[in-house]
């Protein structure tokens, strides 16, 4: 057998213990000192970003030789994608809905995958009568943000089923704690959140689910996506797409094993019960990765259904748009 061929088979063996080791969390990379170090944004208060804290504690960013470097991320979509387009971050992942708008006016970013699905809940008071989104007409919802990616979500949703997201329905806006007193004080009908206050809410007030982005046609639909400074992809795609491979990686371990997904998401959430993190997790679709045309396609129909709540311009090519955000990563 020759020298090459025995490195080879050496290397393939290697590759393949640390795809093994990897859901434990047990893979560290062969030489560490040449780790690529990268500088990640996330919302730490975002359970639905729950592949992050797994990544970085189980191991899925030593599998692909990367050194990640949190920063958590509290201000506008505006601001984080123009930190990614001057590298001030390097990728970052955050909700489908509140991206799309702001990449349409040319941020250098790239969309290389999706994470997971579902996070977004509309919840009422039991016995309310309030029981789908025709139940809405004429009521008043409570948001903690009147342009946040869940209102426009809500909004869309209600348009395709009659009623007008404008006029048949009223916003109010309320700090997010607050939405479960306006509630209490008749201030709304209804609030719209995620968890884990969507959880908390459900127990302090007896709100139910009247709708969710994980039901009816939005089941199989991506939420969270994975973007990355456009020079990063171009100039060192292979890090690049690892990157979005961990995180991908770690999600779904997060789907496979949420009790212990828990407990890496703990620390960022002391206020939270572990136990109650994981019957969240498993609430989460964090088994829907689309990548590819896939992915490139489930971004032209939310970029669709942003144009009938008017907030994408009715002329923009969605497909044109898609093509320049979305990058292939299989």
């Amino acid at each position: 057998m020759s020298r090459s061929e025995v490195s080879r088979r050496a290397v393939l063996r290697a590759t393949a213990g640390a795809a093994l080791a990897a859901p434990f969390g047990l893979v560290r990379p062969a030489r560490a000192q040449d780790a690529k170090v990268l500088k990640l944004a996330w919302m730490p208060i975002a359970l639905c970003h729950i592949g992050v804290p797994v990544a970085l504690h189980r191991g899925f960013f030593d599998k692909y030789n990367l050194k990640v470097e949190t920063i958590n991320w509290a201000g506008s979509t505006d601001l984080l994608l123009q930190s990614l387009s001057s590298g001030n971050a390097d990728f970052a992942i955050g909700m489908a809905l509140r991206w799309i708008k702001p990449l349409e006016t040319g941020f250098d970013v790239k969309l290389t995958g999706a994470t997971h699905g579902g996070c977004m809940n509309i919840l009422a008071p039991a016995g309310s009568g309030l029981t789908n989104l025709q139940t809405l007409r004429g009521k008043r919802i409570g948001v903690g943000d009147i342009a946040g990616v869940d209102r426009n979500f809500f909004a869309i949703a209600l348009a395709k089923r009659g009623v007008d997201p404008v006029k048949e329905v009223e916003w109010r806006q309320f700090p997010p704690d607050l939405l479960g007193v306006a509630i209490e004080k008749g201030d709304v009908d209804a609030v719209s959140t995620s968890d884990p206050l969507a959880f908390k809410l459900k127990r302090t007030h007896h709100l139910v689910e009247v709708f969710s982005n994980v039901v009816e046609e939005y089941a199989d639909r991506a939420c969270c996506v994975v973007g990355v400074r456009g020079s990063l992809y171009r100039d060192d795609r292979p890090t690049a797409v690892a990157a979005t491979k961990a995180l991908i990686e770690a999600t779904q371990w997060a789907q496979d094993n949420p009790d212990e997904a828990a407990v890496a998401y703990a620390p960022y959430a002391p206020k939270e019960n572990p136990a109650d993190l994981g019957r969240m997790l498993r609430s989460l679709t964090n088994n829907r990765h689309p990548t590819g045309e896939e992915f490139k396609n489930e971004i032209i129909t939310y970029a669709e259904e942003l144009k009938v709540v008017e907030v994408m311009k009715r002329t923009t090519d969605t497909k044109k748009f898609a093509d320049r955000v979305v990058v292939n990563i299989d």
